[in-house]
C-alpha cells in the first residue's frame, strides 16, 4: 500500500465537503476558487467521482457540480481509492515484487499491520461530512415562559 495521496485525491475529498451541504450545486469556476486549483484540474479531480456516482455535473448556465444521495454512503478510503486507484497492491514495499512469495522482507508483518490500521481508519471516516445538529427547539411557549418569570 502507498502511504502517500496524491493531490487530485486529496482535492477530490475537499470537494465532498465542500459539495456536502443540502442544495449545494458549485460551477467548476467556484469549486477550483474554494480548491486553490485551476478551473482545468477540477474536471481530473470530480471526474472519477461522477464515474463512482456519488457527483453529478449538470451541464449549462444553472449547472455545475453537486452530490448524489449515494455519496452519503462512502468513507474516505473509497474515495481515495476511485481516484488513486486500490491501496492493496501486493507488491512488497522494500522489493518491486509481489509481497510475501517465499521469504517475506523485513518490514512484511509491521507494513501489514500499519496498512490495516490505516484501512480501518480512512474506513470509518465520512466522506460527506454529517450536517451538523439543528439547536433543540424550546417547547415553552412564549406565555409559560412569562409565568415562570413573574413566579421566580
Amino acid at each position: 500500500m502507498r502511504l502517500e495521496v496524491t493531490r487530485r485525491a486529496e482535492l477530490a475529498v475537499q470537494a465532498m465537503a465542500l459539495l456536502s451541504p443540502p442544495d449545494t450545486r458549485l460551477k467548476a469556476p467556484d469549486l477550483a476558487d474554494a480548491l486553490q486549483s485551476t478551473r482545468g484540474f477540477v474536471p481530473q479531480v470530480v471526474g472519477p467521482l461522477v464515474k463512482a456516482g456519488w457527483v453529478q455535473s449538470i451541464p449549462g448556465p444553472t449547472g455545475g457540480y453537486s452530490l448524489t444521495p449515494a455519496a452519503s454512503r462512502i468513507s474516505v478510503l473509497e474515495v481515495i481509492e476511485a481516484v488513486d486507484g486500490p491501496t492493496a497492491t501486493g507488491q512488497c514495499v522494500a522489493h518491486d515484487q509481489p509481497c510475501g512469495q517465499g521469504r517475506p522482507c523485513a518490514l512484511h508483518e509491521a507494513w501489514t499491520k500499519a496498512r490495516t490500521s490505516l484501512v480501518a481508519t480512512l474506513s470509518a471516516v465520512p466522506a460527506v461530512p454529517e450536517a451538523p445538529a439543528a439547536e433543540p427547539t424550546s417547547t415553552t411557549s412564549h406565555t409559560e415562559q412569562k409565568e415562570k418569570h413573574h413566579e421566580g
